[in-house]
């Protein structure tokens, strides 16, 4: 695409040959790349969506709400059910999906002169909300298993002083959950962290992003348990994955009053338009009904994972990375992951080559894509030659 672009445009000087971020759109039988829940919202689900766009459309010549009160009742409300955590409306705020949410932060914290910090392999829209808020940004690795080094994670806030710690948990591409002790001390850690470009007494923002959250193992707390001990911490919710509700781009965030508003400061005037608070509405009246494959879901990514162990590829099992999310991560030693992907593709099987060099990503999918995935993969992985000795 950049090369359509005219030289003669003053396009930002740091953009220039960059591409657009994405996963491939491809019209193929069975999608498993861009972990979607694979399941259509119910009946019953899409008529109060229409219902309730009916009931707004004849004031849709007026600006929607701009504080989404309402909707933000609806965060709360869900929260309590789903995390047992008691949050007042401003402790809550929506946005076109967790992607703007996230904007918003660094527009709010990061800018010229502040650093983000991250743990990769993380999700890779991380550095471009950076580049795009002219903000530094900066990682600490993790642990081989993809664990987060907590030693190393706090080495680097003390050095280099972060506006923001970006946390995600599960994380993305991996599916590692992150561990409640460990978030603790870095939570510990920032709330006595200077801040680089900031003045003295101001210290960073932990984000966690908790896009899969639902789909952690039972009794495996969330962050926004958190919120209420530590004002430093923003915790951010979509509705695009557990909540079948991808193509309504709804996100959330849970912080304190503070980190609210300092949101509130960055974002756009009437940003969630009028049909979307609707259609999120509608939704949380159905949550049973919205929730009710992530149980599912869940039990198909411990199959699948167990059936991924039992695979090989050049003589050797495949590796799976812990996951509590809704894909998982496989492969580990691939020697040309790309080839994988495009056999699988050439049989009608789209998942992502995404994260460290010798693995693949799959979501999870119905019973039927699923069992497409598995013929697929193993077929590939028969005509893989082994290595010679």
């Amino acid at each position: 695409m950049s090369e359509s672009i005219p030289a003669s445009l003053p396009l930002r000087n740091d953009l220039i040959g960059e591409e657009p971020y994405g996963a491939p759109q491809l019209d193929v039988p069975v999608c498993l790349n861009v972990n979607e829940n694979p399941y259509a919202p119910d009946p019953a689900v899409c008529d109060s969506i229409a219902a309730r766009v009916r009931q707004i459309a004849p004031t849709l010549n007026r600006y929607p709400d701009r504080e989404h009160i309402e909707l933000r009742q609806a965060f709360a409300t869900y929260l309590k059910r789903e995390s047992g955590v008691d949050l007042s409306v401003d402790q809550l705020w929506g946005a076109n999906g967790s992607n703007e949410i996230m904007l918003q932060v660094f527009q709010a914290f990061g800018g010229p002169g502040r650093t983000a910090l991250g743990c990769d392999p993380t999700y890779s829209m991380y550095p471009e909300y950076a580049r795009d808020t002219f903000t530094a940004w900066r990682v600490a690795h993790r642990n081989e298993d993809f664990t987060l080094n907590v030693e190393r994670t706090i080495a680097a806030i003390n050095e280099i002083h972060p506006a923001i710690v970006l946390l995600t948990s599960p994380n993305n591409p991996t599916g590692t959950p992150l561990n409640m002790a460990d978030l603790k001390r870095i939570l510990a850690a920032c709330e006595t962290a200077p801040v680089a470009g900031a003045a003295e007494g101001v210290h960073p923002v932990v984000v966690v992003d908790e896009a899969y959250i639902e789909f952690r193992n039972p009794g495996t707390p969330s962050a926004v348990t958190l919120i209420a001990e530590h004002p430093n911490l923003a915790v951010s919710r979509t509705m695009s994955k557990a909540f079948a509700f991808a193509g309504a781009r709804v996100g959330y965030m849970a912080a304190s009053k503070g980190i609210i508003d300092c949101l509130r400061i960055v974002r756009m005037p009437y940003h969630l338009s009028a049909i979307t608070q609707a259609a999120a509405l509608a939704a949380f009246e159905h949550t049973d009904e919205q929730l009710s494959r992530v149980d599912h879901l869940r039990d198909i990514r411990e199959q699948t994972a167990a059936w991924l162990t039992t695979q090989t590829y050049q003589g050797r099992p495949l590796e799976v990375a812990e996951s509590e999310s809704n894909f998982l991560l496989f492969g580990g030693h691939f020697a040309d992951r790309d080839r994988i992907f495009r056999e699988l593709l050439d049989r009608g099987v789209l998942i992502r080559v995404v994260g460290p060099e010798g693995w693949l990503r799959v979501c999870m999918g119905t019973d039927e894509e699923m069992a497409r995935f598995r013929t697929a993969l193993a077929e590939v992985l028969a005509e893989e030659p082994r290595d010679a000795d």
